[in-house]
């Protein structure tokens, strides 16, 4: 089976490789991770672990790596004098990563050919493997075992969409999860269903959600004005931010937003895209429906404030969190299209009311107990967003009744952070 997984993963990167590069010739990019991708350190490149013990986390992308934040923290509280690092298969995530005060090191993910994965574990030496949430690499996890590397997957999910594909596929995950360590899921459900795809009961431990242990501080009234005033929005209309938003969720805000604002509804729409490398054709698209366009990377600080119909497009990465801070209501995107959603969590962390799709189920538990906690509101297309958009423009006494219920619902679920950790300790210890 292995030797059958080489040959295919070898055939798809002799296939990437060329793609990635013309990709990124295309888009003005170097494909610096490729090199990585192959095992292939330039010298000094892992001078930061050299003599310390070793605490390798993954996380695939950027919700799982800001997931894992409140994690790593503790994990340098905990155990200062080890390194940390941080890999990661997406550029956003690596952008993300490199700003983790806590890591020493931020890698991209190698290839999960035999042979790389080898390579790379050997010079790396990790005394513990942290893999965020369901990242199952065959050959990666094979061989930590066969190095005696303890492998835990933390904050676990097995969504509705994948799980049954999964079970139909248990001959082939469960001599992979056989390999683990431990399992520390995010709920009793997936417990449930990671044993039924063959991963040992008696590693199973159900730890909760790293996602409400996040911290982020509320910032005050004169952070807020000197941010909108950075950000050039006006201090005196209400700031909507859509963030992390997909291809066919623009068209439905964009409209929603002109709507609202040609029935005098006055305020100012931040547009965060998921990918922000699709920003410029977005733009053009906003210039060709005649709708006025600040891009965030030509912003200096100064100029007038943008007014009530006119955008905000933001072509940067790592400041969606300050752009939730200035806002006065949010849409989290990945939910008005069958993508499964963000994390509404982090609007929750700042007092916003948050709004969201009806396509949640990569965030189905969490999008219940918001709306059990009336910390946000659910619509179900566009007409409901336009609704629900007004009704919390118009009235600032619900959106500080929602960005209150979902604040207190993070307080409420705290600690697995620390079930987490006291599992990594054991295995470190062992």
């Amino acid at each position: 089976m292995y030797l059958l997984y080489d040959l295919i993963l070898l055939a798809l990167t002799l296939v990437l490789i060329p793609y990635y590069l013309v990709r990124g010739a295309f888009h003005g990019k170097v494909r610096r991770g490729i090199r990585e991708r192959l095992g292939i350190y330039s010298a000094g490149r892992l001078a930061p672990l050299q003599g310390k013990r070793v605490i390798w986390i993954h996380a695939v992308s950027v919700g799982e790596t800001r997931a894992a934040i409140p994690l790593i923290k503790a994990l340098r509280k905990t155990w200062p004098e080890a390194a940390l690092i941080i890999s990661n298969v997406t550029e956003t995530g690596q952008q993300i990563a490199r700003g983790i005060g806590e890591t020493d090191l931020s890698l991209y993910f190698p290839y999960d050919l035999s042979w790389v994965v080898r390579r790379v574990l050997r010079r790396v030496n990790p005394a513990l493997i942290v893999i965020v949430e369901t990242e199952i690499w065959p050959n990666f996890i094979r061989e930590a075992r066969r190095q005696a590397i303890p492998i835990a997957l933390v904050n676990g999910r097995i969504s509705d969409r994948s799980f049954p594909r999964y079970r139909a596929l248990r001959p082939l995950f469960q001599p992979i999860l056989q390999d683990f360590s431990a399992f520390c899921m995010q709920t009793a459900l997936d417990g449930e269903r990671i044993a039924l795809m063959g991963a040992p009961a008696e590693r199973i431990e159900v730890t909760h959600n790293l996602k409400f242990d996040m911290q982020a501080p509320v910032p005050d009234v004169a952070s807020v004005a000197a941010l909108k005033e950075t950000y050039r929005l006006p201090a005196d209309l209400p700031v909507w931010v859509a963030g992390s938003t997909h291809p066919g969720e623009e068209e439905i805000v964009l409209q929603v937003y002109r709507d609202l604002v040609s029935a005098g509804v006055n305020f100012v729409l931040v547009l965060v895209p998921r990918h922000p490398e699709r920003c410029r054709a977005l733009a053009e698209d906003l210039a060709n429906r005649g709708v006025p366009c600040t891009l965030r990377s030509a912003i200096d600080g100064g100029g007038e404030p943008l007014r009530a119909g006119e955008v905000l497009l933001v072509d940067t990465i790592g400041e969606l969190m300050k752009f939730y801070a200035v806002s006065d209501l949010v849409f989290v995107g990945g939910s008005l299209v069958s993508v499964g959603g963000h994390n509404i969590l982090e609007a929750s962390l700042l007092k916003k009311p948050v709004i969201f799709g009806p396509y949640m189920h990569n965030f189905k538990e969490i999008s219940r107990l918001v709306l059990a906690a009336q910390g946000g509101i659910q619509v179900a297309d566009a007409p409901a967003l336009a609704e629900a958009v007004r009704r919390l423009i118009e009235d600032p006494v619900l959106r500080q009744s929602l960005g209150e219920g979902g604040n207190g619902l993070l307080l409420e679920n705290a600690g697995a952070t620390d079930r987490t950790l006291a599992t990594l300790r054991r295995l470190l210890e062992s």
